[in-house]
């Protein structure tokens, strides 16, 4: 029987998504197919914030967890960096 990692993401919180929520925006790097230089792409997760803590700005890390809503599906795990609001 194998044992299924969870994801895990890091990323900027850009918006307070009602209340116990927080969008937050990851950003990860990828080889160009045809010019083989690295681009940006981003891609924004909902993220359950259990005691509204987060703040925009903030730099966290979140965790795959069972689905808590139509979007949400990774939970908070740690406050990395607080940021100016």
């Amino acid at each position: 029987m194998a044992v299924e990692m969870k994801r895990q993401i890091q990323g900027l919180v850009v918006a307070r998504a009602g209340d116990k929520s927080a969008t937050v925006l990851v950003e990860h790097k990828v080889m160009h197919p045809r010019y083989h230089k690295f681009v940006k792409r981003f891609k924004k997760y909902i993220v359950h914030d259990e005691k509204n803590e987060l703040k925009i700005g903030d730099t966290i890390a979140a965790i795959e967890c069972r689905p808590l809503s139509a979007r949400k599906k990774f939970r908070l795990k740690a406050v990395l960096k607080t940021g100016v609001e």
